[in-house]
């Protein structure tokens, strides 16, 4: 018998790229297509979704009940994908803000991204996602969904990969950085959080090389993504911002990658972020 082949992780960082990884998993779906979004006004987006319906697939969409900005556009999203076919559920908790974004068709694969599905971040965003074949990953965003969508606790048995806020982040997060033995390096624009900017402190006081990019823009790309890199062996993929409001009081997802393709995906990345900000990053105890 053949040994079944096991598919790496996937790290994508330029807008393009993470436009066409997305509308590719829609188009490979066959059976059910589970998708959280935070904003998405792509129309080819909303036509892929409309196609997969036609041809079968169970499409479910959960949302968020705010956001800043006009409610419109909320309610011309929660619009569009009921226009689309998808079956479109509210997340309601009345503490929580819903911030997470990411997709899973059938059985796999799914992506975690950090970016919102919109043509701004398409194009002029420093954004990236991560495409996974994990079946714990898998699992653990259907479970992440469902849970959420029925308004219940999360499962306690997550795949340890996912970052999920607000029950776990700070944790998860901490115990990345106390780990790190020679390098941490994070683009991350809202980093502010005092008990993260006091730990990456103590860190580099400790003899740990630590880079914030926390710059907005970088060329022509305003920074949005919240990217890791520790130690050049585990890499953190999201929309989770070291900001106290976004590690206590919001639902974010990110998810951790250690394959040798998808680290060396992201040390291009924090390579060509450092080289635009001429090479060098923000101290971490002034972030």
């Amino acid at each position: 018998m053949t040994p079944a082949v096991t598919l790496s992780d996937r790290v994508v960082t330029t807008p393009a790229e993470c436009r066409a990884a997305i509308l590719d998993v829609i188009r490979g779906a066959t059976r059910e297509i589970r998708i959280s979004l935070f904003r998405c006004n792509d129309r080819e987006i909303f036509a892929e979704l409309a196609n997969a319906r036609r041809r079968g697939v169970a499409v479910s969409a959960l949302v968020t009940a705010r956001a800043a900005g006009s409610l419109t556009k909320l309610e011309r999203l929660r619009h569009d994908l009921v226009e689309s076919g998808a079956s479109v559920s509210v997340y309601a908790d009345p503490v929580v803000k819903y911030h997470a974004k990411y997709l899973v068709a059938d059985e796999g694969p799914a992506i975690v991204a950090s970016l919102n599905f919109t043509k701004k971040c398409f194009s002029r965003t420093l954004d990236a996602l991560v495409v996974t074949y994990d079946a714990a990953v898998v699992s653990s965003l259907r479970e992440v969904m469902s849970a959420d969508r029925d308004m219940r606790p999360l499962s306690a048995s997550l795949s340890p990969r996912l970052i999920v806020g607000p029950e776990r982040a700070r944790t998860q997060l901490t115990h990345l950085v106390t780990g790190a033995t020679s390098s941490i390096r994070i683009i991350d624009a809202k980093l502010s959080d005092p008990a993260f900017v006091a730990l990456l402190a103590g860190r580099r006081a400790a003899g740990v090389r630590v880079d914030v990019f926390g710059g907005k823009r970088y060329g022509e790309l305003a920074s949005h993504g919240k990217v890791w890199l520790i130690d050049d062996r585990i890499g953190v993929v999201g929309g989770l911002p070291l900001a106290a409001i976004s590690l206590d009081f919001r639902r974010e997802v990110a998810i951790t990658v250690d394959s040798a393709d998808a680290i060396a995906s992201l040390r291009r990345l924090f390579d060509a972020v450092a080289a635009m900000s001429s090479g060098t990053a923000d101290n971490a105890a002034r972030a």
